[in-house]
């Protein structure tokens, strides 16, 4: 049972910090935060994340890409133009490091006021604590992991990022309903997302990029992150953004 447990909190930790953080907070921007909370939230990002670690700089500014050629050549992640999922992970993952690393330049509108933590990212981010959470979770397998297809929970704890972004990335603009007709084919995977907390309503996220809730288009679409961010809207760590349809 310790294995599933691990598992599951970091599934929904390091989903949590994803879509909190790297997604709603550096990419779009739907609430703030001081600057001693947003150096926390990275550590915790780290923490839950840990072999799967993304950067804040490195994600906002690739999905905000996504945002403006979703569905096109330019898109860093689309199921139209790669000819399978591991197709779309490698380039995908290629265009991250690129952009994290700065070897490509990228128009201003994707990175400003994009936060970037560069020497915290260099720890976080290198091979060295890479190795050294995969060496913690095998320590940890060894120890718990009395059944052999428990060990078949350790190669998504490592690359659990990855799967979370492709389980959007990919699945989330094949199948699914749209509440929206867009130009591109974003969909919502979920009625009601007990899975990607709040992230598998991707045809409302296309239609209301900086809207905090990605759910409440339907009365069945609750968006559990929404109501998190409410709470610490009300305790003062983030101030939450008015969205107004117009942006």
């Amino acid at each position: 049972m310790e294995v599933i447990y691990l598992f599951l909190i970091l599934w929904y930790g390091g989903l949590f910090f994803q879509t909190f953080f790297l997604h709603r907070y550096a990419a779009h921007q739907s609430f703030t935060m001081s600057k001693t909370a947003e150096r926390i939230t990275y550590i915790l990002t780290w923490l839950f994340q840990g072999s799967n670690y993304l950067s804040a700089y490195g994600y906002g500014v690739m999905h905000r890409m996504h945002h403006a050629y979703a569905d096109t050549e330019k898109d860093p992640h689309s199921p139209k133009y790669d000819e399978n999922v591991f197709a779309m992970m490698w380039r995908t993952k290629s265009i991250y490091q690129n952009i994290n690393n700065k070897k490509i330049d990228v128009a201003k509108k994707f990175t400003k006021n994009v936060p970037q933590w560069s020497n915290f990212d260099k720890i976080a981010s290198s091979k060295i604590s890479r190795i050294i959470w995969t060496i913690l979770y095998v320590l940890f397998f060894l120890k718990f992991a009395s059944i052999w297809w428990l060990w078949l929970f350790l190669p998504v704890i490592i690359l659990m990022a990855p799967i979370h972004g492709v389980i959007i990335n990919w699945y989330a603009h094949i199948y699914g309903y749209v509440n929206f007709t867009l130009k591109d084919t974003s969909k919502n995977l979920l009625p009601f997302d007990f899975l990607m907390m709040g992230e598998a309503y991707h045809n409302n996220h296309h239609k209301h990029g900086s809207r905090a809730n990605f759910g409440g288009v339907r009365w069945y679409e609750i968006d559990p992150t929404y109501f998190i961010m409410r709470i610490l809207n009300k305790l003062r760590v983030i101030k939450l953004k008015s969205y107004h349809k117009s942006k």
